[in-house]
């Protein structure tokens, strides 16, 4: 289950550190000290590692979300924090984030990875799977099967 929440290098390294015994924990620590999330700002990095990856402009991503472009820049460099998951999930379906991609942004982000058994969350699992990005077709397939908006 582990799978489902996480990127496939992330997925990996859990299934390496819970065979690890109490006693061999520093000696773990020692090994994968560059694989640890170290930074005050982890979502902000990793939002900015992943667009430099893809090579999308900010300003492009904030317009296909439909977010200001000030706010969106403020949430990226967490600057600006939101309760609201769907602005999270709005920023990575512009981006054309995998299902993985997406997990991870927001579990870095401390929010609650999609989860197939939550009818909300089982429709946008579809959407990212079938690399509906449109934030406005998205929103139809939830709209279209009695399910809360994307948009506010």
């Amino acid at each position: 289950m582990q799978k489902e929440h996480c990127g496939h290098e992330s997925a990996q390294f859990a299934e390496e550190l819970l065979r690890v015994r109490p006693e061999e924990l520093a000696d773990f620590f020692e090994s994968h000290r560059s694989e640890f999330i170290i930074s005050p700002h982890p979502f902000a990095d990793y939002m900015r590692k992943k667009l430099r990856e893809k090579d999308l402009l900010q300003q492009n991503i904030f317009l296909a979300a439909d977010l200001p472009e000030r706010y969106g820049y403020r949430l990226i460099a967490e600057g600006k924090h939101t309760r609201r998951r769907d602005t999270i999930l709005r920023l990575c379906l512009a981006a054309e984030f995998t299902l993985e991609e997406t997990q991870e942004a927001l579990i870095l982000y401390g929010m609650a990875p999609l989860h197939a058994r939550l009818p909300r969350d089982a429709a946008l699992l579809v959407a990212f799977r079938n690399r509906l990005f449109d934030i406005h077709e998205v929103d139809a397939l939830l709209r279209g099967n009695g399910l809360p908006s994307l948009l506010p």
